[in-house]
Parts: structure tokens; C-alpha cells; sequence
């Protein structure tokens, strides 16, 4: 499948992705900033999800708070996230408000304020964020453990959100100098997406961002992670009544040419009741509440992650033999005809379905333009997803379901008292 997409790049190195639709008399405009938590390093780790929220707490010529405002005000709406590998940011509003939405992007690009008392606001507004999906939450810590153990060199060992430590010691002076490597044009993509003619628009951007001036564009993170050697594992020690773990295998960067099947792999494990692992641990030997897989696409290699939580008085071990023989058998004998077909089939359904919406669309333009470097790479989805065999799948387990390249997170639970329960062998 093809969408008309206008590619620009500006003096400034600004790259524009403009995509027409005219279906709805509405625009979803994002920013794309190459920069996530890979670009961080010790002492201030965290730094890019906080420029998150700071984005939003005043510019130039919009004081602290009234971005939102103006903007809801003109009928649109708002948000962003923050990954490894990038910042992003966007706003769904009516086409005859595009304007609204290009002042205030641009503003805050050319000129964020990082005030001292909306930053001291903010930072405790991270720091909760934190205690709450993390420092509170059992996934959360799991989570963020597997990626600290299964890196040792690796700019993705650090969480999104940052160490406490860190959040607690990030200055003024580190957020002014992180922005003006960071948030410049050449280091941003723009994808516009809906009703709106392309060279009316293409002016408009061009006239609001035009004028801010390019950075020296930042080096890359380095990539030195050695080869894993063995097994890896940590234990997570907290008040709780089901065990839980997280296994991360190693996996490639989005570009290998065997990711394909490695998500093919995810959705045969994973993917729904009738998945591999959902049949073994929770139907078959009932020992589970759920399982199942997570594996997103990155610019470096990542973590093939699977995980589950157990029945009340289930042990780690009987979860991880269970994991083993579902994973052993997969490299053994490969996925079925059926199996294989209908992970297929929900890989491209659910791409398809991501493309309903002008922020969809949008969304994967940027994701496909900065991880693949080329949005073209979005439009090969599909035939890759197709062109995956059993013999593929085969492989491709056999690689990298080693049991020598993967990382365990296990929850530990303990009573109020600090005694861990007592679990069936």
C-alpha cells in the first residue's frame, strides 16, 4: 500500500512530511525529536522525558500554562511521549485552526523558557510519575531492572524516566544546554496529516519555523555493548502475593531483516488467548493468571521480552520450565500452517487499522522516517509480514530464544514482615 506523502527539507534542516486527507475537516500535526533516553547519560538520566513535560510550561511569547490553554480553546487537543529513542509530540485539531498549532510548536522550539520555578513545579511532577508506574508499581520494577541487567554498555540499561538520583540533581544549566543540542530544527521531523492543501501549508511551516536557527547536530550514542555470555538474573524483593517475572532475550535493531519474524514469533506466543504461552501456563497447566510477549522496534538492538504472573503459591521455576518448553518445542518443530497464517494476519490487521486515523497515520510516518530513516520503509510492512515462512520462524527462534543470551526479572514476594511465602515446588 502507498500514501501521497510531500517530503521537504528546510535551510535550517527541518524535514516535513505533509500527507493530504481529505475526509474529515480536521489536522493532526507532530513533532518528531530525534532525541529519547539513548541520548542521556549518567547524572542525567531522565532529562528527556522531563523536557516532556516542559514543553508545555511556557515559551517566548506563551506564558507558563497557556499553551494548553489556547489550544483547547481553538477545539484541539494534545499529548506526547517519551521512548528510548525519541520525543514526540502532537496536537488533533479542526483544519482552519492549523495555524494555532504551528505558533505554538514553533515558539516553543525557537525559545522554551525553562523558567526556575516552573522547572522546581515540574520535576516533582516527574519525580511522582516515577513512584507511581515504577518505584510502586511491580511491572514497573521488573521492567526496569531486566533492561539495568541486561545491558552493560548500552544506552538503553537506563529507565525512560530516569533515576531518582538523577532527577533529584539536574540543573537549570544542564536543561538550557540539552535543548539547544537537542529540540533545533535539524534535529526535529514535522508530519502534518488531514484536510489541508500542501503548498499552502508547506509556506506556513516554512514561514513559523524557517527562521530558528540549526544546531551542530549531536553524535550519535555510542553502541558498545559486548556480547552477552550467559544468563542474567535479578530478584526484585516486594510486598506481594503472586510471583511474576520478565525474561528479555536479546534481540536486533528494527532494520535487521529478521525482525519480521521475530514479531511474527511475538504474536504466535503472545498474542491472545489461543497464543502459545496464554494455552501452556494458564490454560493446560494452570499455573498462570496471564503470559505473554512484548518486542518494539528500536534503532539499536533490544530486548525480546516475555512475561508472566503466576497462580498464588506457583514458584519461579515452575513458570520459567513452562516458558522453556513452549520455547523449545517452537525451535524444534516451527509454528503450524494455521498458527503461522493467522499471526499474519493480525500483524497486518493491526497495521492496517493503525492507518484509520489522520494521528495514526502521522504516527507511523514519523516512527517509520526516524527509526528506518526513510518513511518508504512503512509501505513494506505489510510484504514483509507476508513473506515470513515457518522455516523463518524456525531460525529465527533458534537464534534468539538462547537461553545464554537472555536476562531473568523476578518478583520475590514478601508479607508486610519481610518474609517471602512459601511457594508450590
Amino acid at each position: 500500500m502507498e500514501l501521497k506523502v510531500v517530503r521537504d527539507t528546510l535551510a535550517n534542516g527541518l524535514v516535513i512530511l505533509l500527507h493530504e486527507d481529505h475526509s474529515v475537516p480536521a489536522v493532526t500535526f507532530w513533532q518528531w525529536y530525534r532525541v529519547g533516553s539513548r541520548n542521556e547519560y549518567p547524572g542525567i538520566t531522565g532529562i528527556s522525558h522531563y523536557f516532556e513535560h516542559m514543553m508545555f510550561n511556557g515559551s517566548k511569547h506563551v506564558p507558563p500554562k497557556e499553551y494548553d490553554r489556547i489550544l483547547e480553546s481553538n477545539g484541539g487537543y494534545s499529548n506526547a511521549f517519551t521512548d528510548r529513542d525519541m520525543t514526540a509530540y502532537y496536537e488533533d485539531l479542526a483544519s482552519d485552526r492549523l495555524g494555532v498549532a504551528l505558533f505554538l510548536d514553533s515558539d516553543r522550539m525557537a525559545a522554551l523558557s525553562l523558567l526556575p520555578e516552573q522547572l522546581a513545579s515540574e520535576i516533582g511532577v516527574v519525580k511522582e510519575e516515577r513512584r507511581l508506574r515504577t518505584d510502586n508499581d511491580i511491572f514497573g520494577m521488573l521492567d526496569e531492572q531486566l533492561w539495568a541487567t541486561a545491558f552493560n554498555a548500552s544506552t538503553y540499561r537506563w529507565p525512560v524516566v530516569g533515576w531518582m538520583g538523577d532527577l533529584e540533581r539536574i540543573t537549570r544549566e544542564d536543561m538550557v544546554e540539552y535543548f539547544r543540542v537537542h529540540y533545533a530544527p535539524d534535529n526535529c521531523i514535522l508530519v502534518l496529516v488531514g484536510d489541508f492543501q500542501a503548498a499552502a501549508a508547506l509556506d506556513s511551516i516554512r514561514a513559523y519555523f524557517g527562521p530558528i536557527p540549526r544546531q551542530p547536530r549531536p553524535p550519535e550514542p555510542p553502541d558498545s555493548e559486548p556480547a552477552q555470555r550467559g544468563e542474567r538474573r535479578v530478584a526484585v524483593h516486594y510486598p506481594a502475593q503472586n510471583v511474576t517475572f520478565m525474561i528479555g532475550y536479546k534481540a536486533p535493531a528494527a532494520r535487521d531483516p529478521d525482525l519480521p519474524a521475530l514479531q511474527v514469533l511475538g504474536s504466535i506466543l503472545g498474542d491472545g488467548e489461543s497464543s502459545r504461552l496464554h494455552q501452556a501456563l494458564v490454560y493446560d497447566k494452570q499455573i498462570a493468571l496471564f503470559a505473554g510477549t512484548d518486542l518494539q522496534g528500536s534503532l539499536e538492538p533490544t530486548l525480546f521480552q516475555v512475561y508472566a504472573q503466576l497462580k498464588p503459591g506457583q514458584s519461579a521455576a515452575a513458570g520459567l520450565a513452562a516458558v522453556d518448553e513452549v520455547l523449545d518445542r517452537l525451535v524444534r518443530e516451527g509454528p503450524t500452517a494455521r498458527e503461522l497464517q493467522k499471526a499474519k494476519n493480525l500483524l497486518e490487521a493491526g497495521y492496517v487499522r493503525s492507518l484509520k486515523t489522520n494521528n495514526g497515520v502521522g504516527q507511523r510516518l514519523g516512527y517509520y522516517e526516524h527509526v528506518y530513516g526513510d518513511y518508504h520503509a512503512m509501505f513494506e510492512v505489510v510484504d514483509r509480514y507476508r513473506a515470513v515462512t515457518a522455516e523463518d520462524c524456525r531460525r529465527v527462534a533458534k537464534k534468539y530464544f538462547d537461553p545464554l543470551q537472555r536476562t531473568v526479572s523476578e518478583l520475590v514476594p514478601e508479607s508486610d514482615s519481610g518474609a517471602a511465602p512459601s511457594a508450590a515446588p
